[in-house]
């Protein structure tokens, strides 16, 4: 049995270009992004996406691996799948800015942990909202959702020299207001109530200056806080849907996904 340059060039194609499309957008991609999910792990993943979906995608280009044609290939391929994660990304990040504004609204800015999704330092309200929202996310089906568009960006954007166009990625950035929008329509109710609660407290503390409206005000602003957060959470997880289903429709927008 012998096998020819071009068909090992060919197979070595079929196989290459899809894993680095699929291996960029699991690096982005939220909870597969997650430092908490080993390396390994998610190139496993990759490896088996890109396994079970050689079968169905249209005949890559047989270029050489080191000639011009192969980068802007390469370029590509990573441009689709980092931007497709990034997206989902940012309705996250809408999340953790809102819980960051609702904590320093009341006074929990000092109290951190580690976000599992970017590793970083952030309020424990934030910490809260990311945990339901992986879990909403999971339990919407994004995961599967977001899997499916990957396949579909196959056949809309076979792997080529071309993809991705200026506008597309202008889409890109102008679309992070949302997550500045997004995050403060989250913690409006909390903000504009702890406002009215701290003005309260200046007209306390203006009725009664013997009163130590530090050891009083803290405690109260903090409790009625966590009553806020209590009642406006269904409506935070109906705009982190929202906002979902606008990332998603954004990134079909972007990959000329009909539907």
């Amino acid at each position: 049995m012998s096998f020819s340059e071009t068909q090992l060039s060919y197979w070595l194609a079929a196989f290459m270009w899809p894993l680095i499309r699929i291996s960029a957008m699991l690096t982005t991609a939220p909870v597969v992004s997650s430092r908490q999910t080993p390396v390994h792990y998610r190139l496993g993943l990759a490896l088996i996406l890109t396994w079970m979906m050689i079968p169905l995608l249209p005949a890559p280009p047989v270029v050489d691996t080191f000639s011009y044609q192969a980068l802007l290939i390469l370029l590509q391929q990573v441009a689709v799948g980092l931007i497709m994660g990034f997206v989902l990304q940012m309705v996250f990040g809408a999340l953790v800015f809102g819980g960051q504004v609702v904590a320093y609204s009341m006074g929990l800015g000092f109290a951190s942990m580690v976000d599992p999704q970017n590793g970083v330092q952030v309020p424990v309200v934030s910490q809260f909202y990311l945990i339901l929202a992986t879990l909403l996310f999971l339990v919407l089906d994004g995961h599967l959702l977001l899997i499916e568009l990957l396949y579909q960006s196959f056949q809309t954007f076979p792997v080529a020299t071309d993809g991705i166009s200026r506008n597309g990625l202008s889409d890109v950035v102008g679309w992070g207001s949302r997550l500045f929008g997004g995050g403060l329509l989250m913690a409006l109710p909390v903000m504009a109530s702890l406002l009215l609660v701290n003005l309260g407290m200046g007209i306390v503390t203006r009725a009664a200056p013997q009163l130590n409206i530090f050891a009083v005000g803290f405690p109260i602003t903090m409790l009625i806080g966590f009553v806020l957060i209590w009642a406006s959470l269904p409506d935070v997880m109906d705009n982190f849907q929202v906002l979902l289903q606008d990332g998603f429709s954004l990134i079909k927008r972007l990959l000329f996904i009909g539907g």
